[in-house]
């Protein structure tokens, strides 16, 4: 996948500018697809002049004019070609595992510190995406009778599921590292 694809999937959620596109990314797209605010707005620009966004300037109250982002016909198009088009399933490539693996070699015990670290981080983004989660799909108001919003929750669901599978494997690492320092 190419970042304009995730631009083009988050400005058909919600026209927008450049600094509210990359609000979205730190808040939701951004976990699945990261991309800097420099790399989003270069993106942007050259999505603008290549047709598949239009943008519009949006007077603002003491402030200068933003621009406001929508999909254009052709970039519907670009969207739905790469929607039909296959993709290889992902290949993980996990820098920890391979600490791990490589701790065979040396005193794998001195990972523990490394692997609680991991653990606190995968733990904090699944309390993110839980409260994301009861924010954005429980309730009156939550989006999950639109299509959108149900792909939007399921994807977020998978979100909840790989970080739930990471902090047992986790875990699973961090009892093997404490058994291990045990034994010797």
């Amino acid at each position: 996948m190419a970042l304009e694809h995730a631009i083009l999937v988050s400005l058909l959620e919600k026209p927008g500018s450049g600094y509210e596109l990359a609000r979205r990314f730190e808040r939701s797209i951004g976990y699945f697809w990261t991309a800097t605010h420099q790399q989003i707005y270069r993106v942007l620009k050259r999505m603008e002049s290549d047709g598949w966004v239009d943008a519009r300037e949006v007077p603002q109250q003491g402030r200068p004019d933003k621009k406001e982002y929508s999909v254009s016909g052709l970039g519907h198009q670009a969207l739905s070609g790469w929607l039909h088009e296959p993709i290889e399933p992902e290949s993980v490539r996990h820098d920890l595992a391979v600490k791990i693996r490589g701790a065979a070699f040396d005193d794998p015990t001195a990972l523990i510190s490394e692997v609680e670290r991991h653990h606190r981080a995968h733990t904090d983004r699944l309390a993110h995406y839980l409260a994301g989660e009861h924010r954005d799909f429980t309730g009156p108001d939550a989006p999950g009778a639109s299509t959108g919003g149900e792909l939007q929750h399921v994807v977020l669901r998978g979100g909840i599921a790989y970080e739930r599978m990471m902090l047992a494997w986790l875990d699973d690492v961090l009892a093997t590292l404490h058994r291990m320092r045990a034994e010797h």
